[in-house]
């Protein structure tokens, strides 16, 4: 298994810029639901996944510089952004299955996928679901490790959090929220460092509709003890497929430590830690991610997807963990039997 590498990439000066102005939204209808998504660029396929309450804006100021290598694609998950919000199925498979779709509309029948938080849960599944589609893996504070997650979202789940998030949209509230969460910030809080973030997430929010979708879309991934599902059980899976993994130190909504636990149950993962970051390691330090994004796709040959391998793999089950943080692991896989292995 790779260890975590000791000397970090140099950083780039500046961002670099592909044209001028931001990549606009496109539309495609798929089973009668419109999805959007921003696309770009020429070669192979990148797709850019993002997290709960978020939107494929949280890309906006990276994807010029990937679409330089790459066709960059960056949906609007459904329930969230300016995608429709159905009362659907918002589980992490559903969004594995929309996002398949949505790739073959456009042509695309495999891509290394890259995914932030909840979207890193997606990616994993979407790996799981369809290896042969799969080209590598990037996960960005990855949600389904450990059970950990913030309390604040873990409450969102209760009753009553629909009256509370409606709250959330009355006159002066966006001042008090921006205030307290301003307050966080210069406190030097692990939390404050997402505060720009967190905004969005309140904002992203402005009718009944767009909060029931992101209750719902919580709900299926977390409850009042923490996260419900698990991609543990099954990381072994990715034996030969190449894998990157990206946190901050100080994220305050996955702990860093699922961070490890997750380099230790993917075999030949790659492990890189944004020093002083939060749970947006890609606002923090733009320019170190995207060095490392454009790197580790340059330098490694997509997976070889067997069908004989995968029939191997899952002969052989889970190979147990032996390695430095083995007992972190193995905790982690106890927790996970309580959780949900979609």
């Amino acid at each position: 298994m790779a260890d975590v590498p000791a000397r970090r990439p140099a950083r780039a000066a500046r961002l670099r810029r592909v044209g001028d102005g931001e990549v606009e939204l496109q539309y495609r209808v798929v089973h009668g639901y419109r999805r959007a998504f921003r696309m770009a660029g020429r070669g192979p396929a990148l797709v850019l996944i993002h997290g709960i309450g978020d939107s494929s804006a949280t890309w906006a100021d990276l994807i010029p510089d990937l679409a330089r290598t790459h066709t960059v694609i960056a949906p609007d998950l459904l329930g969230h952004g300016a995608s429709d919000k159905p009362r659907a199925d918002y589980s992490v498979a559903a969004y594995a299955n929309g996002l398949r779709d949505l790739l073959t509309t456009l042509g695309i029948e495999s891509a290394t996928l890259l995914g932030h938080s909840l979207g890193g849960g997606v990616a994993m599944q979407f790996a799981y679901q369809f290896p042969e589609r799969t080209e590598r893996l990037v996960l960005v504070s990855a949600g389904g490790v450990g059970r950990e997650v913030n309390p604040v979202l873990r409450l969102v789940t209760l009753p009553g959090s629909h009256l509370a998030l409606s709250a959330l949209r009355l006159p002066g509230m966006r001042l008090q929220v921006g205030l307290t969460v301003g307050l966080m910030r210069l406190l030097g809080t692990d939390l404050g460092r997402d505060a720009p973030e967190l905004l969005t997430v309140v904002d992203a929010l402005p009718d009944e509709t767009a909060r029931n979708a992101f209750i719902r879309t919580l709900r299926a991934v977390v409850d009042w003890r923490g996260q419900v599902v698990t991609m543990l059980d099954r990381c072994y899976l990715t034996e030969g497929m190449p894998t990157m993994l990206l946190w901050g130190d100080r994220d305050s909504v996955v702990p860093v430590r699922h961070a490890y636990g997750a380099h230790e149950a993917m075999p030949g993962s790659r492990l890189e830690i944004f020093e002083g970051a939060g749970h947006f390691p890609f606002h923090t330090d733009p320019a170190r991610f995207l060095t490392l994004v454009e790197e580790f796709t340059r330098t490694t040959a997509p997976a070889d997807w067997s069908r004989d391998h995968w029939r191997d793999l899952l002969r052989e089950g889970h190979p147990g963990t032996t390695t430095a943080h083995g007992a972190v692991v193995e905790r982690d896989l106890r927790e996970a039997s309580e959780r949900s292995a979609t």
